[in-house]
Parts: structure tokens; C-alpha cells; sequence
């Protein structure tokens, strides 16, 4: 796994298995694709499918630019479709698309992804899990709160990619206007470190499972990786010591790609 770039400019995430190459969300360029990729030793070449979380610019940038390396069809829901759509017209989607809902279990040479519902302003966003050979990949990120659902679908993770947004007192004082304040804050904007927080210290929410817990979609306005980080280090100390989370802690970054992870 490698998450070549995360947070509110681009967003993308390739899994990888010896049969079957999975990216999630295209917020980059395929040039910018292919530097991140090289930087880490691996090159672009054919894609088996994407899935597209949802219709904003950083998760949906680079789907044009990716159709001649994507040789299988490009998931999406149907809301999302059509806000793409009416946005930048089909010439914006690749070639070969593929309506899918929540709830719906899709097959990927070996890879199993299971798509489920986020409460985030979008038209229909969906986050995944992603199974093969019995390891076990969640991508979550772009929701305002976590619901029940969320949380079932977040047990039993080898790995699991977090959204941790923002600090809530740097994004009340920071540059955003106090609408978009509002928005980012709701129960479909997206997720602070003390919401994270407080999923990571409840034991009975998060197992503690996962060999690699991923803090993801960082405000590079409204929040830093020290920040992020050390909410996250708080509230894994604060688990009861038989639900102690024995992974490592990694950040995802914006800039530079992260991986990649061997599960």
C-alpha cells in the first residue's frame, strides 16, 4: 500500500498485490502520480480499477488524465456520476465507469472491496475496506462524525487510513471564513483530532487491531502532523491495557507520499 498524497489538495491511495493493482480516489495528476510513485521506487503502468469515493477536486482531479492506464472500469456511485457530470461534463470521466452503491461488494482480481456510506456534503460519498489473502485495508476519510456503521465496518483492520482533519481551535481562528468554520465543524463536514481521539481511546469502539493506524486527510491550515500525532498518542495511552494498540502510528502527508507498507 501506498498513499501517495493525502489531504484537502489531492487524494490517492494504490493497493497493491502480486495480481491486481487497486487505486482509491484520483486527486492527482497522472504526471504527479507518476513522480510520487517513482520517488518511491515504483512506476505507474496499468491500473485494474479505481474507486472514486466522492465528487470533489481532491479525490477526482486526476481521472481523466488516468483513463489510458486504468484497464478496468472506474467505481463510482450514481450521485457521484452525476454531480461529475454536471460539473465537467462525461468528457471528465474515464472511459469505462461503473455505478455502484453503499452497501455493494465488488470484485477486483483478488482483491475484495466492500463499499459503505459516510456522512459527509458530498451528493453520495462512500468509503471502503479492501480484503485479500486475508489481510484487511480500511480508507477512511471525508466524514463528520462516525457512525455506528462506520465503526462496524472499521473492526478486524490490518490497516487502517483515518481521517484526522483538524484542530478545532486552530480552524475557530484560522483564515476560513466562518461559514466554511461551520461546515468543516458539522456532522457531514470532517473529522478533528479530538473526534479521533476519542474513537482510538474507547476500546469498545476501536479494537486496537490494526499492525499500521494511518492519520489521513490532514488541513494543512487547521492542523499539523505534531498536533494530529500527538492526539492520536494521547488517546491510544489512555486504552485500558488489555486493549492496548500495539501498530505503529504513521501520518499520511500531503506532500510526500507514504510507503510503501508491506501487510
Amino acid at each position: 500500500m501506498t498513499i501517495l498524497a493525502s489531504g484537502s489538495s489531492g487524494n490517492a491511495t494504490l493497493i497493491e498485490t502480486p495480481r491486481t493493482r487497486l487505486l482509491v480516489d484520483a486527486g492527482l495528476s497522472r504526471r504527479e502520480m507518476r513522480r510520487r510513485l517513482q520517488a518511491v521506487g515504483l512506476e505507474l503502468g496499468w491500473l485494474d480499477a479505481l474507486i472514486v469515493t466522492h465528487e470533489h477536486t481532491d479525490h477526482t482531479a486526476g481521472l481523466a488524465g488516468l483513463a489510458s492506464a486504468l484497464r478496468g472500469p472506474a467505481f463510482l456511485t450514481e450521485g457521484t456520476r452525476r454531480a461529475l457530470v454536471a460539473e465537467a461534463g462525461p468528457e471528465g470521466l474515464p472511459e469505462v465507469v461503473e455505478c455502484v452503491r453503499a452497501g455493494q461488494r465488488l470484485q477486483v482480481g483478488d482483491i475484495e472491496v466492500t463499499l459503505f456510506s459516510v456522512p459527509h456534503d458530498a451528493a453520495e460519498p462512500v468509503a471502503c475496506t479492501i480484503c485479500a489473502d486475508g489481510v484487511k485495508v480500511a480508507v477512511v476519510t471525508d466524514l463528520g462524525y462516525l457512525p455506528h456503521l462506520v465503526r462496524y465496518h472499521l473492526q478486524g483492520t490490518d490497516c487502517l487510513i483515518l481521517e484526522s482533519n483538524h484542530d478545532v481551535e486552530m480552524l475557530k481562528v484560522g483564515p476560513y471564513p466562518w461559514t466554511v468554520k461551520q461546515r468543516v465543524m458539522s456532522r457531514i463536514g470532517h473529522l478533528s483530532n479530538h473526534a479521533v481521539g476519542e474513537f482510538l481511546a474507547d476500546a469498545e469502539s476501536f479494537d486496537g487491531r490494526p499492525r499500521y493506524l494511518v492519520l489521513a486527510h490532514l488541513s494543512e491550515n487547521n492542523n499539523t502532523p505534531e498536533l494530529a500525532r500527538l492526539s492520536a498518542e494521547q488517546a491510544l495511552a489512555a486504552r485500558p491495557a488489555l486493549a492496548a494498540f500495539r501498530g505503529t502510528l504513521l501520518v499520511a502527508s500531503q506532500r510526500v507520499p507514504l510507503g510503501p507498507i508491506e501487510l
